[in-house]
């Protein structure tokens, strides 16, 4: 049901401090970004190290619906999003289990969610989303859809790069020796 965690979203009162925090004290890269008018609130993903995300939240106007959230804290972890290869399966499987949910909501093929209330995850709020991982990274951190793999040469061997099921890149570098042991296994294995 549940492929990763794909990020941690931080809800924050003074997003221009936040966002210089991470990106220039952690060195996030920021990725996709937008204000959602309706809920009066915005969103910025940002990658850091290996793999590892967050979402910052900011509200952006009187009745945000992260009002409540931010009312007694300058910010905090404010939800866990978990991915998911089928949101109506996900749906199901709760509601086999006892297990309520709110905000089921579809944007197309983009994104697709529902939340788990912190009252019944064990004080967490959880938020269950389908969507492709690569398509809210910056693009400097993914690589061309359909591309299996890509290997460059290195001073001392090779570095083999894959994209990774989660979005992003996943690098291998080898030496030149592990190379070769590599592609010998690699034959004996297709022969």
């Amino acid at each position: 049901m549940i492929a990763r965690i794909d990020h941690v979203a931080i809800a924050v009162r003074d997003y221009d401090r936040a966002f210089r925090f991470f990106t220039d004290l952690l060195g996030a890269i920021p990725g996709a970004s937008a204000e959602d008018d309706s809920m009066k609130y915005r969103w910025q993903i940002m990658s850091l190290g290996d793999l590892s995300r967050i979402e910052l939240l900011k509200a952006t106007g009187e009745d945000s619906f992260l009002d409540g959230f931010l009312a007694k804290r300058e910010g905090g972890v404010h939800h866990i999003t978990l991915q998911t290869s089928d949101i109506h399966l996900a749906a199901q499987r709760l509601a086999q289990r006892g297990i309520p949910y709110f905000g089921l909501r579809e944007y197309g093929d983009a994104w697709k969610e529902l939340f788990i209330h912190p009252r019944d995850a064990f004080g967490v709020l959880i938020q269950i989303a389908e969507f492709n991982p690569d398509d809210w990274l910056a693009k400097s951190l993914t690589m061309p859809r359909r591309i299996p793999f890509e290997v460059r040469k290195e001073s001392q061997g090779i570095e083999i790069a894959f994209p990774h099921p989660g979005g992003g890149i996943v690098k291998l570098t080898l030496s030149r020796e592990h190379a070769k042991q590599l592609a010998d296994e690699i034959l004996r294995t297709i022969e």
